[in-house]
């Protein structure tokens, strides 16, 4: 496997530049389909917000599809509808990310959309409570009637102790309603300017026609404040082992989650974030996993057992196994039973076999997945929005495939201890 299989999936080249206000450009020429994924993504996120002002990044996202100077309300939704595309939008605690994807003819209009309420939104008081009452109301419907969400909530919470990943994403309730448009247009002076976005482009266009029409669209916008390093509160030592417990009438079927803060791409020592991203292919990344095999399969005392790495994080990440028991099996035996899987990996490492045939599935898996133009720009835009570059894309199959036993066991031993560990129970409640 070479380096180049992370770029275009024919023979496109993968082209970076920047336009003279800033704005980074990515584009990822895929001409099997004609049809074309349009991404800016904003370099804000949830962890970015101001004390006491949680939800805001979530709050913009709405906001951007309210009026502009140029457009009504409704219009970009309308004008994607018309053509047959499609298009959304989302929050991470590191970026806020918005996307079309339509007809190679249609690339301009949307730039000329995004650059459009890239400045010029009209933010009234009427608009703000309007769709405050609507992210409300979502929290409402996505958390509140949900407990393993509530729950979720409540590790992330015990989990980090300083960060601000600590915080909800869609943010608290209490904060959420004093959301206002002072807060609001602080927040977009702030944030959503060229010089703090990536365009990414993927999908049947050649880097020509996107550069031109990048000038066109974008690049008559004025460079935004210089942006200052995003330095955020950095995580103490961790010394506890600590549980969450949420038992709930709701719950039907038990589950247990633990989870580790581990380095991400970004701060990882070299060959760590990819030593991590093997050991949770090998432990739960899927039926020939570890905790799969065994849980699963051999002892037949799980219905669920996974593990999850989420390397693309600003800052350091957090390392996740994950289980639900079986028919009359007990939660507190297949928690046992996980832990000692993840601790046989600490103490005695992954055999070279076993390494290279999860080295196969992942690289594969991501290969795969780029018959995806969505997938494909995703992969681009939350690496370039964390830090990384198109090289560190590009060289990723390299770098995994040169990952060996001993840097999986070393990261299993330094980072997977349980007594640092924070450990989510989501419960039936029975009757007294």
């Amino acid at each position: 496997m070479t380096a180049p299989a992370l770029a275009a999936t024919d023979d496109g080249k993968v082209t970076d530049f920047l336009l003279d206000n800033g704005m980074e450009v990515v584009v990822v020429p895929d001409h099997r389909a004609p049809i074309v994924t349009h991404m800016v993504w904003y370099k804000v996120g949830s962890a970015d917000e101001p004390s006491g002002k949680s939800g805001i990044a979530h709050f913009f996202e709405h906001l951007m599809f309210k009026a502009t100077a140029n457009h009504v309300a409704g219009e970009l939704n309308r004008a994607v509808a018309e053509i047959g595309g499609s298009h959304n939008a989302f929050t991470s605690y590191d970026y806020t990310a918005f996307y079309q994807r339509v007809a190679p003819s249609a690339l301009e209009q949307m730039m000329g959309f995004e650059a459009d309420r890239m400045r010029n939104l009209i933010l009234t008081d009427d608009v703000i409570k309007t769709e405050r009452d609507v992210i409300l109301e979502e929290r409402r419907w996505r958390i509140e009637t949900n407990p393993q969400a509530v729950l979720d909530e409540e590790v992330d919470a015990t989990l980090w102790q300083n960060h601000p990943y600590r915080i909800s994403i869609i943010g608290w309730m209490q904060e959420m309603e004093q959301l206002n448009r002072v807060d609001a247009a602080a927040f977009y002076n702030k944030y959503y300017n060229p010089n703090n976005a990536v365009v990414v482009v993927a999908g049947d266009v050649d880097p020509e026609t996107v550069k031109a029409l990048t000038e066109k669209t974008y690049g008559k916008l004025s460079r935004g404040p210089e942006q200052q390093p995003r330095v955020r509160p950095v995580e103490p030592e961790q010394n506890t082992k600590r549980t969450v417990t949420l038992t709930d009438a709701r719950v039907s079927v038990p589950r247990f989650s633990t989870q580790w803060v581990v380095p991400s791409y970004h701060t990882a020592e070299p060959g760590e974030a990819e030593a991590l991203d093997l050991l949770a292919e090998i432990l739960g990344g899927g039926s020939r996993s570890r905790l799969y095999q065994q849980l699963v399969v051999k002892q037949g005392i799980a219905t669920e057992a996974s593990a999850n790495f989420q390397g693309t994080m600003l800052d350091a990440t957090n390392f996740g196994i994950y289980g639900s028991p079986r028919g009359g099996a007990r939660l507190a035996d297949l928690e046992a039973a996980a832990d000692a899987e993840v601790a046989r990996i600490a103490k005695d490492g992954v055999t070279d076999e076993e390494l290279e045939k999860a080295k196969d599935r992942y690289v594969r898996s991501v290969i795969f997945a780029q018959d995806e133009q969505d997938y494909l720009a995703n992969m681009y835009g939350s690496t370039l929005a964390t830090g990384g570059t198109v090289k560190d894309v590009q060289e990723w199959p390299d770098r995994i495939r040169k990952v060996t036993a001993d840097q999986v066991k070393a990261v299993a031993a330094r980072y997977l201890v349980s007594d640092h560990s924070t450990t989510g129970y989501l419960l039936p409640k029975t009757e007294n």
